[in-house]
């Protein structure tokens, strides 16, 4: 299997560099990647894992807001090679007192779908409740 990655922020959609390198962006629509055609150059079985990977981690759930961590634009990227997997992820506070908690739960509903080691890391990047569609 090649490093292939999910990309779920507002970043630009980018063209592949090669076959081992993809990034698709899911936030203006997230069912549009599992509706749409592989991109080209993006191995399917890693495809199809990364789409596995986001389902498992739609079991997830913000204990304040009671939505899961893919619906809040919490997960922003999903980056899979051949011997580790990374969800690089941001929390909708700073100072999220359920943090660790959360971090956990999507390191293991990871180790649920792939069978090597999952690194969590947690990005710098401001949570915005419009990216999740949310009107407060």
């Amino acid at each position: 299997m090649t490093d292939s990655t999910i990309t779920t922020s507002e970043a630009p959609e980018q063209a592949p560099e090669s076959a081992s390198d993809a990034s698709v962006s899911t936030a203006q629509d997230p069912g549009a990647l599992a509706r749409g055609p592989i991109p080209p150059g993006v191995d399917p079985q890693a495809h199809y894992t990364q789409l596995a990977i986001l389902d498992a981690l739609r079991t997830v759930v913000d204990p304040e807001i009671g939505m899961n961590v893919v619906e809040l634009a919490l997960i922003r990227q999903v980056i899979l090679g051949e011997n580790q997997t990374e969800i690089k992820m941001i929390l909708t506070t700073p100072f999220c007192p359920y943090a660790g908690s959360m971090i956990q739960q999507v390191k293991e509903a990871t180790e649920g779908v792939v069978d090597h080691e999952v690194k969590v890391t947690l990005l710098a990047e401001r949570w915005d409740p419009r990216d999740a569609g949310l009107m407060w």
